[in-house]
C-alpha cells in the first residue's frame, strides 16, 4: 500500500517563505508525488494561513474543525481548513485570523518574535492532527515535521493522541533544517501549549520545553539535510545544544542531502534571464553577464571578476567575512554584488563600501527572486562563506547556472562542492576552511586567477559544475521514501 504522508511546516514556497525551508517543503512534496504510486500516495502539506499567503480565486471556503485550545475560555476553538491544489500535492491552510492574520510570520517587522508563538504553532499542529484523525477513509501513515514549529505535533501525538486509531499509529519523521532555532518555551509560557510542569509530559522542575528537542526524542526517525552536517551536528561545536539528543538517537538520525528542482532552476528556460543558455551552448551567458552589470551600474566592458552573494543577512551566512574581505577584493579589481534582507547591522559595511565605490560594489537590501536569478546567471562566482550550513541550495543553483561557487568547507557545502585547489581537474568550485576574511579573500583570488587564465582548465571547471545532478526525483525523494518506511516499521513493528 502506498504511504499517505502529511507534512507540517511553517513555510512552503511560493506561499510563505523566509529561507530554504520553504523551498525544500515544496520541492520534496512535489517530488514525492512523482514517485511510483506503489511507494507514496497523496501528500498533504499543512501551512498556517498567514496574512501574506495568497489564496487562488474560486477556492472553496474550507472545512470547520474544532480543536483543543489551551487559551480558549471553553478549552476549544473552531478554525477553518482551506484546501488548495498545489503542483503535485494538496496544500492545507490552517485559517484562524487571531493566530495568523498578522504582519509578519514569526514576529513583527523590525525583529523579535511574537510573544504567543508557542500557542500559534501549537494550535497549528493540533489543527493538522485533528483534521487527519477525522479523515479515516485515508488514514495517515507518516507525520513529517519540519523544524521546531512542528515540534508540538510530536508532543500532542504522544501525550494526548497515543491511543487514537489514526494519529496513534502514525510514525513521526522530523527534518532539522536549522538547529540554531529551538522554539524554546519558558515555564511562564507553557500554558500556551497546554502543558504544566509535572503534568505527565514535563518533569515537575522543568524550566520550560525545547520544541525541536521534543521532536527529536519523540520521532521514530530524525534527519538533517546533508550527510556532512549530520556528522557535524553530533559535536558540541555544531550541535547547538542538541548534540546529546542526536547522539542518543544512534542510527535513527541520518543525513539526506537536499535536492534541487531542476525544472524551476534551469538557465535554458529561465524567463528572468536576458538570454537562455545551457551546458551544451553557453553563448547566452555573456548576455546575462552584460545585463546584470548594466542593471547594477557597473561597466559591462570591464572584465574584472564579479562576485555575487545572496542570502539572509544573518551571522551564520558569513556576510561579515565578505565585508571584511571586500576592500581587498575590490582593490584587486573584483566587483561585488550582495542581495539580501535581515540584520541591518550586517548590511552597514556593504552600504559604506557601495557608497565609496558605487562602480564596483552594489548592495540590494531586499529579497528579489528575479534579481537573484540574474546574479546566479550573470556573476562570475557565487559566494557562500557560511559559518555552518546544514545544506544550502545557493551553491547548487550556481553550479547549474555555470557560476562556480566559493564556499566554506562545512556541512552540506562540503558534500556538494569539490574544491579545485585540492583536486585539480576534478573540482566544481573553491573551498576554504577558516572563517576569516583573509581565508575567503585567498580563495576568491585563486578562483579569479583561474578564470583569468581561461583555457581548458576553466572550461572544464564550469562544465563539471553544470553536470552535477541534484535532481530531487533521482536522489533525495527516494531516500525520504526509504526513511518513511523505516519509521513506519519502528512505529508498527
Amino acid at each position: 500500500m502506498p504511504l499517505r504522508i502529511a507534512m507540517i511546516a511553517a513555510e512552503c514556497e511560493p506561499w510563505a517563505k523566509t529561507g530554504g525551508l520553504g523551498d525544500v517543503v515544496d520541492a520534496l512534496a512535489r517530488s514525492l508525488g512523482r514517485l511510483p504510486a506503489s511507494i507514496a500516495g497523496p501528500v498533504d502539506v499543512f501551512l498556517p494561513r498567514y496574512r501574506s499567503v495568497p489564496v487562488p480565486p474560486g477556492t472553496p471556503g474550507g472545512t470547520i474543525v474544532r480543536v483543543p485550545d489551551p487559551l480558549a475560555p471553553d478549552g476549544a476553538t473552531d478554525l477553518r481548513i482551506v484546501d488548495v491544489e498545489a503542483n503535485g500535492y494538496r496544500l492545507r491552510l490552517v485559517d484562524h485570523p487571531a493566530a495568523y492574520d498578522r504582519v509578519g510570520m514569526y514576529g513583527p517587522p523590525g525583529g523579535g518574535d511574537f510573544a504567543d508563538n508557542a500557542w500559534r504553532f501549537g494550535l497549528f499542529c493540533r489543527a493538522a492532527l485533528e483534521t487527519l484523525r477525522h479523515e479515516r477513509d485515508r488514514p495517515v501513515d507518516i507525520l513529517h515535521l519540519h523544524d521546531w514549529h512542528a515540534g508540538p505535533a510530536a508532543i500532542q501525538r504522544d501525550a494526548w493522541l497515543a491511543d487514537d486509531p489514526v494519529i496513534g499509529q502514525a510514525a513521526v519523521v522530523i527534518t532539522l533544517h536549522n538547529l540554531a532555532y529551538h522554539g524554546w518555551t519558558g515555564r511562564g509560557e507553557l500554558r500556551q501549549l497546554g502543558l504544566v510542569p509535572g503534568g505527565g509530559v514535563l518533569p515537575a522542575g522543568a524550566d520550560g520545553v525545547d520544541l525541536i528537542r521534543e521532536g527529536i526524542v519523540r520521532a521514530e526517525m530524525a534527519n538533517t539535510v546533508s550527510p556532512g552536517f549530520a556528522r557535524e551536528a553530533l559535536t558540541a561545536e555544531y550541535g547547538m545544544g542538541l548534540d546529546d539528543a542526536l547522539r542518543a538517537r544512534g542510527d535513527r538520525f541520518v543525513g539526506i542531502l537536499n535536492g534541487l528542482d531542476t525544472v524551476v532552476w534551469d538557465p535554458s528556460t529561465d524567463a528572468d534571464l536576458a538570454a537562455p543558455y545551457s551546458a551544451a551552448d553557453l553563448r547566452g551567458r555573456a548576455a546575462c553577464r552584460a545585463d546584470l552589470l548594466t542593471r547594477l551600474g557597473f561597466d559591462p566592458a570591464d572584465d574584472g571578476a564579479v562576485l555575487g552573494m545572496i542570502g539572509r543577512l544573518d551571522p551564520q551566512k558569513g556576510f561579515d567575512l565578505l565585508a571584511g574581505a571586500g576592500r581587498r577584493l575590490v582593490d584587486g579589481g573584483a566587483r561585488i554584488v550582495v542581495l539580501g534582507s535581515g540584520d541591518h547591522a550586517l548590511a552597514a559595511p556593504f552600504r559604506a563600501l557601495a557608497d565609496a565605490r558605487p562602480e564596483r560594489v552594489a548592495l540590494i537590501e531586499r529579497f528579489d527572486r528575479a534579481v537573484a536569478r540574474r546574479i546566479y546567471a550573470g556573476a562570475d562566482f557565487f559566494l557562500m562563506p557560511s559559518r555552518f550550513e546544514p545544506c544550502g541550495t545557493g551553491q547548487m543553483i550556481s553550479l547549474r547556472y555555470g557560476t562556480p561557487p566559493i564556499v566554506r568547507r562545512t556541512g552540506g557545502l562540503s558534500d556538494t562542492v569539490i574544491d579545485e585547489r585540492r583536486r585539480p581537474g576534478e573540482g566544481t568550485g573553491f573551498a576554504f576552511d577558516e572563517a576569516t576574511p583573509a581565508a575567503l579573500a585567498e580563495a576568491c583570488e585563486a578562483a579569479i586567477a583561474m578564470r583569468a587564465a581561461g583555457g581548458a582548465a576553466w572550461d572544464g571547471l564550469v562544465a563539471r559544475g553544470m553536470a552535477v545532478d541534484f535532481d530531487w526525483d533521482r536522489g533525495s525523494a527516494p531516500r525520504y521514501a526509504s526513511l518513511y518506511e523505516r519509521a513506519l516499521a519502528i512505529r508498527r513493528p
